[in-house]
């Protein structure tokens, strides 16, 4: 790199080089020079001028040149450092492309063969039909045999004899076998491989997934790369627990060594059923570890059966076994480093022991797609991209600790929703009522784990942990969706009394047991501290500051805030067959890394649609039923008719709780009525976010107390006009209720209505009150009316309540108000005036505020 340097010599010299600098020209600087500056280089890329200035005083050897060329020389090194980082990435980019390019090129072969095959078996086929009638016996039986033999070639269930338990020759065999049926699977045409929807490959993606078609159980298969060598990428797999999560243990009961530096493995485990509503699932399966003579390892596994032979599994009577047939993965070095991963996963799960209604959750191979073989090659990246350095995490924890506090929240929620006899979970009679099912532990130290430090949840006086949980079946109410509005709306569903009391758990302090109010006030807020994320955002581990509002025993609010240590996953609408779920636990406000968590929340899984058409694009406000004209509507209703089965899902709630022996009944009353409370809250909220006029398809009824939009721009219309005797809408007086529902919409100033509560909260808004407000419908009913207005627009809507009541109406001067972003927007004027029902009866407040703009 050319540079200005310093002479060396007497005064000619340096009167040329003086000469030289003036000039512009460049020259090599001496080494001691260069040293000097990469010390600086090193501290400070880019030093200020009064820096340079100080670094040539500081360094003699530097004296004789200009602070122009010491500034020339940064600009100079920054610019190499930017190229050498440049080229360096596209080295990495380039490898990952020949790697990408290696992969498909052999998935591209794989399909040539499957292609082949499927030719061949097509004419086969043919000509069994062609020879079929000219036959002069009947050999429809054996033709239809012949032929199915011939299809089943693509998923062998191979019979062998018993092999002797205690003959390791014979457990070899075995894993021979298994490690040749999974070969053909992972690079060979055993399974009709389909790519999933929306998983294209690419140098950033996570790689290439398919999911099986029309092979015995379910089989989900991935291709991917990996910065990490094959030995580190085997033992993170191996490690089945760190990231499966409906992993509840795995024990190795057996290990036998092989010839090959290989070794065979036992092992016994046991996974969570994933809701109320069905049991557990265990698996006793020989897993056998051994390399390639390219240098690959591979894992394989598969479930020993008296089919195949091999030992006897320890029984398990509360758990179903289920079968792993040939299952594993293939780890192949790259050049220049990291891997090549093939998995498969290939399981019968016995989905004839559930019933039928959910048979989907264990007959989709999208949903063990995401569960376990994606959710592997996930695992993988992220502890790469951990260990590069190039994720950067909050809170100042390592990223070990937070991925512990994410499997602790997954496992305590699944525990909970299990409630298995050997963690200390028992049931409690019901109150005559099965739709809240309640369990108790009053062996919690068992529960939480010896790592864990729970003495601060239990006093003295003992006691346990309850559960209440429900299930239940969801409509055309996509799970992302619902998950994510839980998540964000909180006020929506939550009782602030109930938060109170499982943070006051965490102290050990008395506290009385709170009643479920009909109305779940959050008179707080609640802010997302984000704590990590994967590195596709598929999952969220985040702090939740619920801001001072809980109540104590006479109902006062409390001014210290409380904290949730919160996990949300499968928010993404276009992941196929993805769980979403929400899952917190009252912590501290500084807590520790043993800290004990008590998790509870919500978990809602897609069961696979009956047909495959696309689901319909909807908006979550008013918009959606602005379309002009019949068209609109017959081709929504047309959309929302055929998807009305498309999108099913399975919603289980859990709560825990903790409690002392003389309050146990009174927690378990309290945590029933709140859970029928969240199921209610849950199910309006669900009747919101589905698609529009799904009610009319169905045949369903709005509740009592929530009109539907066109019947609520009736009333608010009807009643300004019966108040002031003006009309509110210059509508034509056989205008229709959608008329009416536009004009109201559309209207230049900002309408909206409020509750008739003692801390009223809005319910509607138009477009114009939602601009205002900075907020959309769903998040209007977050906001109070106390909140937009300020000190003075407080005290006069409290002196002209009284008329307003009275006279059904009240004109109120200009004035302040404040946007839910705490933007102040000002208005001329603003009038109020009661909503009347069909009845004449009080159904809300209605306000309409005129000429408004942001200060």
């Amino acid at each position: 790199m050319a540079m200005v340097v310093a002479g060396q010599g007497g005064g000619k010299e340096a009167g040329k080089l003086q000469q030289g600098m003036d000039a512009g020209k460049y020259v090599r600087y001496t080494p001691e020079q260069v040293e000097a500056l990469e010390r600086v280089y090193s501290e400070c890329p880019k030093p200020s001028s009064m820096r340079r200035q100080q670094l040539i005083r500081e360094c003699p050897i530097l004296a004789n040149i200009e602070p122009k060329q010491i500034k020339v020389w940064f600009q100079n090194r920054r610019c190499r450092e930017k190229q050498r980082k440049e080229a360096s990435r596209l080295q990495t980019v380039n490898r990952k492309l020949t790697a990408m390019n290696k992969l498909l090129m052999e998935e591209n072969d794989r399909l040539q063969k499957q292609v082949s095959h499927l030719v061949y078996e097509n004419g086969y086929m043919r000509q069994q039909l062609h020879n079929a009638p000219v036959a002069t016996t009947d050999t429809s039986c054996e033709s239809v045999v012949t032929s199915g033999q011939h299809h089943h070639q693509q998923n062998p269930t191979p019979q062998h004899p018993q092999r002797d338990a205690n003959n390791p020759a014979g457990l070899l065999a075995i894993a021979e076998e298994t490690l040749a049926e999974f070969l053909s699977k992972a690079t060979g045409t055993a399974v009709d491989w389909v790519q999933m929807v929306g998983m294209k490959p690419g140098p950033d993606s996570i790689g290439i997934i398919a999911v099986s078609h029309n092979c015995s159980g379910v089989a989900a298969r991935a291709c991917g790369l990996v910065s990490l060598e094959p030995t580190k990428v085997a033992e993170i797999l191996k490690d089945r627990p760190s990231w499966y999560r409906d992993c509840r243990c795995l024990d190795v009961l057996t290990v036998i060594p092989t010839g090959n530096g290989g070794n065979i493995e036992l092992i016994y485990m046991q996974t969570y059923a994933p809701t109320t509503l069905a049991s557990a699932r265990d698996f006793w399966t020989l897993r056998y570890t051994t390399g390639l003579e390219d240098g690959s390892l591979v894992i394989c596994e598969r479930s020993l059966t008296p089919s195949t032979g091999g030992p006897a599994g320890p029984p398990a009577p509360n758990f179903i076994r289920a079968e792993m047939l040939p299952s594993g993965y293939l780890i192949r070095p790259c050049e220049g480093g990291g891997s090549m991963i093939h998995i498969v996963d290939h399981i019968d799960l016995d989905a004839w022991s559930v019933p039928e209604v959910l048979r989907p959750l264990y007959e989709s191979p999208k949903i063990l797609a995401q569960k376990m073989t994606i959710a592997a090659l996930r695992h993988i990246r992220q502890i790469a991209l951990e260990t590069s350095g190039e994720i950067s995490y909050g809170g100042g924890r390592q990223p070990a600790v937070l991925r512990t506090f994410s499997q602790r929240l997954s496992r305590g929620f699944n525990d909970a929703v299990n409630g298995f006899v050997d963690d200390g979970w028992s049931l409690m009679g019901s109150d005559g009522v099965e739709d809240v099912t309640i369990a108790i532990n009053s062996s919690p130290n068992k529960l939480l784990g010896s790592h864990v430090n729970s003495s601060t949840m239990f006093s003295a006086m003992g006691g346990g942990i309850l559960c209440a949980k429900a299930s239940m079946l969801l409509q055309n109410v996509p799970p992302a969706l619902l998950v994510r509005f839980l998540r964000e709306h909180r006020s929506e569903w939550a009782d602030c009394g109930v938060d109170a009391y499982s943070a006051a758990s965490l102290r050990a302090c008395p506290y009385a047991v709170p009643g479920v109010r009909a109305s779940s006030g959050f008179l707080g807020g609640q802010v997302i501290l984000p704590l990590a994320h994967t590195i596709e955002h598929e999952e969220f581990l985040e702090v939740i500051r619920l801001e001072g509002h809980g109540f104590n025993q006479e109902e006062a609010v409390l001014s210290r805030d409380m904290y949730l240590l919160q996990l949300c996953s499968g928010v993404d609408e276009n992941a196929v067959g993805a769980c979403a779920q929400l899952v917190f636990a009252p912590i501290d406000e500084s807590f520790a890394d043993d800290a004990p968590l008590l998790p509870s929340g919500f978990r809602v899984i897609p069961l696979d649609p009956k047909t495959d058409a696309p689901t319909a694009n909807r908006t979550l406000d008013l918009a959606s039923t602005l379309e002009v004209g019949s068209g609109a509507a017959a081709r929504s209703s047309s959309e929302n008719a055929s998807n009305t089965y498309n999108l099913r899902s399975v919603l289980t709630i859990a709560f825990q709780f903790t409690y002392e022996n003389h309050l146990r009944e009174s927690v378990a009353a309290m945590a029933r009525q709140y859970v029928r409370s969240v199921v209610a809250s849950v199910q309006r909220v669900a009747m919101a976010i589905a698609p529009s006029r799904l009610g009319s398809q169905i045949g369903m009824k709005h509740p009592p107390g929530s009109p539907e939009a066109h019947t609520l721009a009736r009333w608010i219309s009807r009643s300004y006009r019966f108040h002031t005797g003006v009309d509110l809408l210059r509508a034509d007086s056989q205008a229709g209720s959608d008329s009416l529902l536009k004009l109201l919409w559309h209207h230049s100033d900002a309408i909206m209505c409020c509750s008739l509560k003692s801390s009223p909260v809005f319910t509607f808004a138009n477009q114009a009150g939602l601009d205002m407000l900075e907020t959309t419908l769903i998040a209007l009913q977050d906001i109070t009316l106390e909140k937009i207005l300020d000190d003075s627009g407080r005290k006069v809507l409290c002196s002209e309540f009284t008329k307003m009541m009275q006279q059904g109406f009240a004109y109120l001067p200009a004035g302040i108000c404040l946007s839910s972003m705490g933007r102040p927007v000002s208005y001329e004027q603003a009038v109020a005036w009661k909503v009347l029902n069909e009845e004449d009866s009080h159904h809300c407040l209605a306000f309409m505020f005129m000429n408004w703009s942001f200060v």
